[in-house]
Order: structure tokens, then C-alpha cells, then sequence
């Protein structure tokens, strides 16, 4: 029997901790809240993966380097997360053709 998954409503911050879903959602929610982040002008993303085994900091920065709207991404320093978390910087949303 296939339970049905509610949404989680997230908190758009520029800061995603991804130890509250399973590694089979991070693959829709990662494109998802970084275009949400460029939307409101939210260009440098923390992603907090953990330090672990770094199989989900491998899948995290395999989907980064997939999306066009990614201009860089970077592990954490001290401050940030060390290798438990990656900074992304995106690329700014384009005007749309009418309105240039």
C-alpha cells in the first residue's frame, strides 16, 4: 500500500538541510529550492549534507554540476559547514524578452 506524502512547506532562507529527507527527494528538491532561491533574489545557497560516508555530498554536487542555473559551488569553510555543507552561487534570473 503506497502511503501518500504530504508537502513540506520549507522555509525559503538560502540555507537547505537535507537530513530531513531520504536521498531519493533530494533530486526534485535540490532544482526545486535553488530556483526558488534565484526567484527572490537569493543567489548564494548553503546545502547542509552532513560529512557521513560523503555518498550524499557526491549525489548533491553531481546534480550541481547538472544545473544550468548553478555558476559555481564550493565545500563550506569553517564557518559554514567545513565538508558537511557546499555553498552554491547561482546564476541571476534573465528579464523576460518583453521586458528588455
Amino acid at each position: 500500500m503506497d502511503e501518500e506524502i504530504e508537502p513540506v512547506e520549507l522555509y525559503i532562507d538560502g540555507t537547505l538541510d537535507l537530513h530531513a529527507f531520504r536521498p531519493a527527494e533530494i533530486k526534485l528538491l535540490i532544482p526545486d529550492y535553488l530556483e526558488e532561491c534565484r526567484k527572490r533574489g537569493i543567489l548564494q545557497v548553503r546545502i547542509v549534507h552532513g560529512k557521513g560516508s560523503g555518498t550524499l555530498r557526491r549525489t548533491v554536487h553531481a546534480l550541481l554540476e547538472r544545473l544550468e542555473t548553478v555558476a559555481s559551488f564550493r565545500l563550506g569553510d569553517e564557518s559554514s559547514g567545513s565538508w558537511g555543507a557546499t555553498l552554491v552561487t547561482l546564476r541571476t534570473m534573465k528579464p523576460p524578452a518583453s521586458a528588455q
